[in-house]
């Protein structure tokens, strides 16, 4: 971050934001969520394919696959052709999350809203309750995460901002330190801890020219999380392991991956054939009520 190129690359990821606001504009009701993931990552590689095209070595692309979980799912819904679909509903909460890298520099963004609330329309009840006081931990999250403060501090406030609305932070939500490659860094803010990470987790203090990717997940309810009963889509290469493969088209998937995601998730929709010896993501989880 102290590099001016390094920054230069950084605020070439505000394309996570021209797409996060193309897909707002497109999630209406009669919508499928997978027409809307496609959508987002196919406008990443576009528009990442436009920068830096003089550095052929250079790689860039989704950092995150387009993501989009509705109502009491909790994170990581991005289906295959071969799934169920989910079609948006009127007053469906939607909320989306995506990320974009440019040579390894990674930026996340992640939005809630109502599906058809047109701009300015208050939402009330407890989809009200909810989205205040997630807005209001991003917010908190600004102010805490600087150098001279400590992690617990963010952990702290979001307690207090959530409690206040009579909701509760999703329970072990982790957020991480991002570094160059790396979008699941040592060094977390943890939501909502359970007994366990109390006792393993350090508590770090934020230094000058870190970075990190917030996640602020609230629910309504009690802010525990159960399996949603969907396969996991989405993996990560774990870049510290050997592979020695010898079938034909697990060396054809593990070139892919190789080229285009160094270190970073991908998704099955990309016309993989093949997932051998990677990292998943945590599947499709949802509240329990």
């Amino acid at each position: 971050m102290a590099e001016d190129l390094v920054m230069t690359k950084y605020k070439k990821g505000d394309i996570t934001t021209q797409v996060l606001r193309s897909l707002v504009e497109a999630s209406c009701s009669g919508v499928s969520v997978l027409s809307l993931c496609e959508k987002g990552d196919a406008m990443i590689t576009e528009e990442t394919g436009k920068i830096f095209k003089k550095e052929k070595e250079m790689k860039k692309g989704t950092a995150f696959p387009t993501s989009i979980s509705v109502n009491n799912c909790v994170y990581h819904f991005s289906p295959l052709k071969s799934d169920q679909d989910y079609i948006l509903k009127e007053g469906d909460l939607v909320k989306i999350d995506l990320g974009v890298h440019v040579d390894g520099f990674i930026t996340n963004v992640a939005h809630t809203f109502v599906a058809d609330v047109t701009q300015g329309t208050q939402v009330t009840g407890r989809k009200g309750d909810v989205i205040k006081p997630a807005h209001l931990c991003a917010e908190a999250a600004l102010l805490l995460v600087k150098s001279g403060n400590q992690i617990t501090q963010v952990t702290e406030a979001w307690n207090k901002v959530t409690h206040s609305f009579n909701c509760t932070p999703m329970e072990g939500m982790l957020s991480h330190q991002l570094k160059q490659h790396v979008i699941d860094g040592e060094e977390t803010i943890i939501q909502n801890p359970t007994d366990q990470q109390k006792k393993d987790h350090e508590n770090a203090g934020f230094e000058v020219h870190e970075v990190h990717a917030v996640d602020v997940l609230v629910s309504s309810g009690v802010g525990k999380a159960k399996d949603a009963g969907q396969r996991t889509t989405i993996y990560k290469r774990e870049p510290s392991k050997q592979y020695g493969l010898k079938i034909k088209t697990s060396r054809a998937f593990f070139s892919e991956v190789d080229r285009h995601f160094v270190a970073t998730p991908f998704t099955l929709r990309l016309q993989l054939t093949l997932v051998l010896g990677g990292q998943a993501s945590q599947p499709p989880k949802t509240t329990l009520n």
